[in-house]
């Protein structure tokens, strides 16, 4: 590993890829720590302390952006739930789903509509915080030096220019660095979050600091053992035998080899899980526009407690039945095992090929999503009982974001290092 990463800086292309997208990385994390104007920061951060379960959770996707009221409170929220909603629409609007086959043109289409959505979305985020921090649950009170009204025009737009800077940021590092650049964000977002984490979980037990050291490592050697189990489902793989007919071409005799379909266990990755968790957290983000009783008090109610155990568990397996049905079509790929002369041993080409696939598909699709769904799920029901901050940092939603990122991000550098035959990461 270490080898293979003194190699890639050994490349000058790759090594300006890497540097940039640590430079772009680095920034977002400083545009977390800059406070918006006009907010009085040390009596805001100490209200945000007692805020409910919902706000902590969307304050660990936005890496500590949101308690600190910064530029960057939005965090990449709004650009996720935008892409949802657009992947939702493939399916139900034709014309949506005829973009996604037109190739670089539909998507470059689809792209510009996200956009315009993640401003639309950021901006209804941006007056529901407002209204949300000026409530008397946190009491934000603006200076009479300036208008309030002007105040408030400024905030709003401030944290709409940051998260149209975050989205910027995560396409030039898509574009221009090395990753998806989306993904990435949340992965630094989540990590920045372990350190302090780590010394609340230490201070847990309040004056047995030796006992909250010991729950500290207990958890950091479970969290190291589970990582190898979560590694193996990310790269386990089904793999469809497939047989190419003998024919001749002229005097040349094709055909003949045997390949296969490889169908990961846990083909939507990652996806499933964020798209659950900003379901799950939407009426948070509801109640924070429309700061009503009823609707602050769901959004704590799913947000924890067996309703969101058995919510996350449901929604994560949907998701991962979705996504998959998203990226891998049985049908197209019949029909280019049929143009090709391939075919699966003992099933006839053609509608038997689409249901044998079908079939796999949903048959390996369950157990992976099961799995992630029990990783999520599992680290907050622990966290639930002993409320150990590190238990959330190192959650199963933490973990399989920051393994699946570490692993799409390697596997890329991998490929990049191929081009100039080195052993890579992946022996």
């Amino acid at each position: 590993m270490l080898s293979a990463i003194v190699d890639a800086f050994k490349v000058k292309e790759l090594r300006n890829k890497i540097l940039f997208t640590l430079a772009i990385l680095a920034l977002y994390r400083l545009g977390a720590y800059i406070p918006v104007p006009g907010i009085p920061f040390h009596e805001f951060a100490t209200s945000f302390q007692d805020s409910g379960v919902a706000m902590s959770m969307l304050d660990l996707f936005t890496g500590g952006a949101l308690s600190n009221f910064s530029v960057f409170s939005l965090g990449i929220m709004p650009y996720i739930t935008a892409s949802i909603i657009m992947q939702l629409m493939q399916g139900v609007i034709p014309a949506v789903g005829r973009w996604a086959k037109e190739g670089e043109t539909g998507r470059r289409r689809i792209t510009q509509i996200t956009r315009y959505l993640t401003l639309v979305l950021g901006l209804i985020n941006a007056i529901g915080y407002l209204l949300l921090f000026q409530s008397s649950t946190y009491g934000v009170v603006f200076s009479d030096a300036v208008p309030h009204w002007l105040t408030s025009v400024l905030i709003v737009f401030t944290l709409v220019a940051g998260t149209a800077f975050i989205m910027w940021m995560g396409e030039l590092i898509t574009q221009r660095g090395v990753g998806n650049g989306m993904s990435l964000i949340i992965f630094v977002s989540i990590v920045s979050r372990v350190p302090s984490a780590i010394f609340s979980s230490i201070n847990l037990t309040g004056s047995d600091l030796g006992m909250g050291i010991a729950v500290t490592v207990l958890i950091l050697v479970v969290v190291l053992a589970c990582i190898p189990a979560i590694i193996f489902v990310e790269r386990a793989q089904r793999r469809i035998p497939v047989n190419y007919a003998k024919r001749m071409q002229g005097r040349r005799q094709m055909g003949g080899q045997s390949t296969y379909i490889p169908l990961k266990v846990n083909s939507a990755g990652v996806i499933p899980i964020i798209f659950a968790s900003c379901i799950i957290y939407f009426p948070a983000q509801l109640a924070a526009i429309f700061n009503v009783d009823w609707l602050t008090w769901f959004a704590n109610v799913i947000s924890t407690g067996w309703v969101n155990w058995i919510l996350n568990m449901a929604l994560i397996v949907a998701f991962a039945y979705f996504y998959t049905s998203m990226v891998f079509n049985p049908e197209e790929t019949s029909d280019q095992l049929r143009k090709q002369g391939g075919y699966i041993p003992g099933i006839r080409p053609g509608s038997a090929t689409v249901t044998y696939i079908k079939n796999v598909i949903r048959r390996v699709t369950l157990p992976g999503g099961l799995f992630i769904a029990a990783i999520a799920v599992i680290p907050s029901i622990l966290f639930y009982f002993t409320g150990n901050q590190l238990i959330q940092a190192f959650g199963g939603t933490s973990i399989l974001i920051m393994i699946g990122v570490a692993l799409d991000t390697m596997t890329k550098v991998e490929s990049q290092l191929k081009m100039y035959n080195y052993d890579g990461f992946f022996k």
